[in-house]
């Protein structure tokens, strides 16, 4: 018996036992089930053209005796829709377009529901309420509840629920899943903990005086407005491996600095925000490069490309326009002591105010917490800051590898020693990482302030607590961040916005550019670069190929698209997270910056919009096309510095 015949002999037998229960009646004495012997479980929120899942759990013992681990025929409005009994349940799939009575039979139980399909674009509305009352009335809070609301109401709403209860009940699911859920998460927390770490930390070196003395010893490099933002670009570009270390560590350590040179706090939060992200997404050892590779590697097993991930992800370098515009677009405006847009305004008032800067009450995050003015019996000691700094920046470092090691790895002697590095960090624990160095800054610092006498226990853990509490405002906004971000999950926002792309037919060369805005769009509606990365990669990896090679590319040039799109997730989903209010690492930026957070966003978001035309009109649109990047970059860099020129001004 040749293969083909067993196959079809295979199918046959496929398909009779597919049919057993559409004749149930014929071959099986099926059990009578009444209403109590059947559940249905589906969600609550659904939208339209999205497919719902739908759980029918079965309690009638002689029917999951008969039918377990078989097919069971359900009548989903008249249509047989087929699926297996697990362990007393029959899960399936089912669209719902338009407003329906869903009528659910299975033997002679019957279930009917009345559903109203949330429509889809609607998805988009939430966020962007949040967003536009923010940037509008300069007030995160209430714009970021305010969008949270409009989408628990509309799920109410939808829910045959009348207005008015719907938005109590809107409001009660504030409370009781939204923020809870966002609490819940294991990383999420990790992320509050971490952060309220470093503010302890923070707080503790700056009352024993260590604080001070950093910023006497970098006060000899950074004597200048011009030096002050060199000095704090360095050391945003120094701590390459992890973008929440570097924002908390980079803005804490250098926001003294900056207010005595009269650098503004918004600069600040720039310069601390576009080092940060764009560094992680493109050095070889970050704690992005595992899931970059992850996703990489799901897209190649889809298409059955033999290429590694790791190959793919240096390739893909090549095309990277946008973190690495950003980066020297900084350098050029510090350079050339510059700047346009509300950040000109910003720089102007801070280099003309004689106000203290650490007083100014229309900060978001007026913690205070660095204030350097320590009692005069306390001298100033730099390595009372550095060594707990340290300890994070490499006790992360240390905790990523130890978390990632793998001995396998280490011992092939087929990988070069950068590729083990990158892999072991890759598959690390970076949220352990984060936690392991934070607490052991803490209590080295606490221990170097008891050991010296400079604080008693009671007063060094008062600054622990004091640092907790600075941290408040900024962990409520990052909570209410989250918690949008699940409202546009439940919604299917970026469902929305993919599908928008999919059905766009256009030339392969076009995809990179429209992925990357497609990508700015999804993390600037969701305010997560991550999210962005988990929700676009399965999708778009597979569709450009698959675009590519029906438009009669070959393998050369549909890699060369694939290389570019791999690239233009990650820069477009940096570059919405830097525009959007609603990031966490924007918020964080502008916490450890103890800035204004609307005013960041407003006096970043010129900058990234610029970087972001470059990198598309000069970079990636070209690139597709097969212009060499070693001619793109060095003309977006000429670009960006003419724009510098002719635009900005001194202040």
């Amino acid at each position: 018996m040749n293969f083909l015949n067993k196959k079809l002999i295979f199918g046959i037998l496929l398909s009779i036992l597919y049919a057993i229960p559409l004749f149930a009646d014929d071959f099986i004495d099926e059990p009578q089930l009444s209403q109590n012997d059947v559940s249905v479980e589906m969600t609550d929120v659904i939208v339209k053209g999205i497919e719902t899942k739908i759980k029918l759990n079965f309690k009638n013992p002689e029917f999951r005796k008969k039918f377990e681990g078989y097919p069971v025929t359900i009548k989903i409005n008249d249509k047989p829709v087929v699926a297996r009994v697990i362990k007393g349940t029959a899960t399936f799939q089912y669209k719902f377009n338009h407003k329906q009575e869903l009528v659910i039979k299975v033997s002679d139980y019957t279930f009917t529901k009345k559903v109203d399909p949330i429509p889809l674009w609607f998805s988009i509305i939430p966020p962007v309420i949040a967003i536009l009352f923010a940037l509008i009335f300069k007030e995160v809070f209430t714009a970021l509840f305010i969008g949270i609301l409009v989408g628990t109401t509309t799920m109410f709403w939808y829910q045959d629920t009348a207005l008015i209860p719907a938005i109590f009940k809107g409001i009660f699911a504030i409370a009781d899943t939204y923020i809870m859920e966002a609490l819940t998460e294991s990383g999420h927390m990790a992320i509050i903990v971490f952060s309220m770490l470093i503010g302890a930390m923070v707080n503790i070196i700056t009352r024993n005086g260590g604080m001070k003395g950093i910023v006497n010893i970098l006060s000899k490099y950074a004597n200048s407005p011009k030096s002050g933002q060199f000095v704090t670009w360095l050391l945003g570009i120094a701590i390459f491996f992890d973008d929440y270390a570097n924002t908390l560590v980079v803005g804490n350590t250098m926001r003294p600095v900056t207010d005595r040179l009269k650098i503004s706090r918004e600069k600040l939060a720039y310069i601390v925000d576009s080092t940060a992200a764009p560094i992680a997404a493109i050095a070889f050892v970050t704690t992005w490069i595992g899931a970059e590779l992850s996703y990489i590697q799901d897209g190649i097993n889809t298409i059955g490309l033999n290429e590694s991930a790791y190959g793919i992800f240096i390739s893909s370098l090549a095309y990277s326009f946008y973190p690495v515009f950003a980066l020297i677009f900084i350098l050029i405006l510090i350079r050339k002591q510059v700047d346009f847009g509300p950040m000109y305004h910003a720089e102007k008032k801070a280099r003309e105010s004689d106000l203290d800067l650490l007083d100014d009450e229309s900060t978001t995050f007026s913690n205070k917490i660095n204030e350097l003015e320590v009692p005069d019996h306390i001298k100033p000691r730099w390595y009372n800051a550095a060594i707990p700094v340290l300890i994070v920046i490499f006790g992360t470092f240390t905790g990523l590898i130890y978390t990632g090691w793998d001995q396998s790895v280490w011992q092939d002697s087929g990988i070069s020693f950068s590729n083990k590095i990158s892999t072991i960090i890759g598959n690390s624990d970076s949220y352990k990482a984060l936690l392991w160095s934070s607490i052991s800054g803490v209590l080295v610092a606490i221990l170097l302030t008891l050991a010296q006498k400079i604080l008693d226990l009671k007063a060094t853990i008062d600054s622990l607590i004091n640092g907790f509490r600075t941290m408040l405002t900024a962990i409520i906004i990052l909570v209410l961040a989250w918690s949008i971000a699940l409202v546009t999950k439940h919604l299917h926002t970026a469902d929305f916005i993919s599908q928008s792309l999919v059905t766009v037919n256009i030339a392969p060369q076009f995809i990179p550019a429209l992925t990357f805005i497609f990508a700015a769009l999804v993390a600037f509606s969701t305010g997560s670069s991550w999210g962005t990365m988990a929700i676009l990669y399965p999708l778009i990896l597979p569709a450009s190929w698959l675009i590519a090679q029906n438009a009669g590319l070959d393998y050369d040039g549909s890699l060369a698209i694939f290389y570019n799109v791999v690239s233009a997730v990650l820069a477009g989903s940096v570059l919405g997270d830097h525009c959007s209010p609603i990031s966490d690492t924007t918020i964080l930026s502008s916490l450890a910056s103890s800035c204004n957070h609307i005013e960041h966003v407003r006096t970043q978001l010129p900058y990234a919009l610029t970087v972001g035309g470059v990198s598309i009109v000069i970079g990636t649109i070209p690139s597709a096309f097969g212009i060499s990047s070693w001619i793109l970059f060095p003309v977006g860099l000429i670009i960006l510095f003419l724009i510098v020129k002719f635009v900005a001004k001194p202040y």
